[in-house]
């Protein structure tokens, strides 16, 4: 069985990701700090060139573009190309049918999301903390500022598909019921704290309130919500991104017919994230950042610890890709041969057929993400 022949085919769901970085702020610093979530000196200048993820990626990478496997001479290559032109090769080669956008990131430095549908159809993420940030700088007065964030989110725009929190990353994944009275107190003091400069929103009962608003919407209009879990930067305390806190969430009733997507495989916390998918039937999962990040035993085996418990119909396809197009085509490379590998040995092992694992991979893919969002059904793929 040659599985890995059929999944070259399938058109994937990137179902989320993140814009490309415009050239001008690209340069030997960035470019290698694409391949790592660290953001120390020390890091950026010597250990994150001598990680197995960037040495497997530089032979990846010159192979796709033709030039020597160098830091160097992929740097000119692509300048040579130009932003276009490579974007273009990535994409064609990663065979992306579709692309969802979480814009909140480096979002003065990016391109915007419409630039990107040159290349592949693009829908876009709102990412929730960031458009509370923007709304506490410009709005003094509590309910106006709740009003705008909820018409943001529920103006239903045709190109919005879904939410985004990076709650893990500002306050931590146990989420509690907060009253509007708390919230409305603390918004104040923010802004009193924070008279002459922008604010940075970690404050925690703010940041859960707002989640419960975002929550109701979604339940309303049923907007599946992704969680970053698992894994990031320096900025993020990894004891409270195990997805296992988001527990009083998920036994909600209110929220119970909300999808939540847990982002990155959750890891290192990848068997928790499967036993949640295992036993609500709300919470879905992705592989996003852990392929292409870790080693290839490492990406196998976070396939593996998945499909351990978890079901099939609860897995996506993404990348998590950011800054540069090469971990678009990255991501789609390692993710489609290390699932093809997997499924592979499922069928030896006698889990599956062969034509279930075909129809897994294709779910995985693409199906499960069409069942999830409201994915448009005429969205043309390229």
């Amino acid at each position: 069985m040659r599985l890995i022949n059929d999944i070259v085919k399938i058109p994937a769901i990137d179902h989320h990701c993140h814009n490309l970085l415009q050239p001008k702020y690209i340069n030997n610093a960035s470019y290698i700090s694409a391949f790592t979530e660290g953001n120390d000196p020390e890091i950026l200048n010597y250990h994150a060139h001598y990680t197995l993820f960037f040495r497997r990626s530089l032979r990846d990478i010159s192979a796709l573009l033709n030039c020597d496997p160098t830091e160097e001479s992929i740097i000119k290559t692509r300048q040579t190309l130009g932003i276009e032109e490579l974007t273009k090769k990535c994409f064609n080669s990663a065979n992306l049918g579709s692309i969802f956008l979480d814009d909140g990131f480096l979002p003065n430095f990016i391109f915007p999301w419409q630039w990107h549908r040159q290349f592949t159809s693009v829908l876009r993420l709102i990412r929730l903390e960031y458009l509370a940030e923007n709304l506490i700088n410009t709005i003094n007065n509590f309910d106006e500022f709740l009003d705008q964030f909820r018409q943001t989110i529920e103006s239903k725009s045709s190109e919005v598909i879904g939410l985004k929190s990076i709650a893990a990353y500002r306050s931590g994944l146990t989420i509690e019921a907060i009253p509007k009275a708390t919230a409305e107190l603390r918004f104040r003091q923010i802004r009193q704290d924070n008279t002459n400069q922008k604010i940075h929103l970690t404050d925690k009962i703010l940041i859960d309130f707002l989640l419960g608003i975002a929550l109701d919407i979604a339940a309303e209009n049923k907007l599946p919500i992704q969680f970053h879990t698992g894994f990031g930067d320096r900025d993020l305390d990894l004891r409270f991104s195990n997805p296992l806190c988001l527990r009083q969430l998920l036994e909600n009733p209110r929220w119970k017919e909300v999808p939540i997507i847990l982002l990155h495989a959750s890891y290192p916390y990848t068997k928790e994230a499967g036993y949640l998918a295992s036993v609500y039937p709300q919470v879905y999962l992705d592989f996003g950042l852990a392929i292409p990040f870790l080693s290839i035993e490492g990406m196998k085996r976070v396939l593996q610890e998945l499909l351990e418990l978890a079901p099939t119909t609860k897995i996506l396809y993404s990348s998590d890709a950011h800054n540069i197009p090469e971990l678009y085509y990255l991501g789609a490379k390692w993710g489609r041969h290390l699932l093809a590998e997997v499924l592979e040995k499922s069928v030896k092992n006698g889990d599956l057929t062969e034509s279930e694992a075909l129809e897994i991979a294709i779910n995985i893919l693409q199906g499960n993400a069409k069942r999830i969002y409201p994915y448009p059904e005429n969205l043309a793929q390229k």
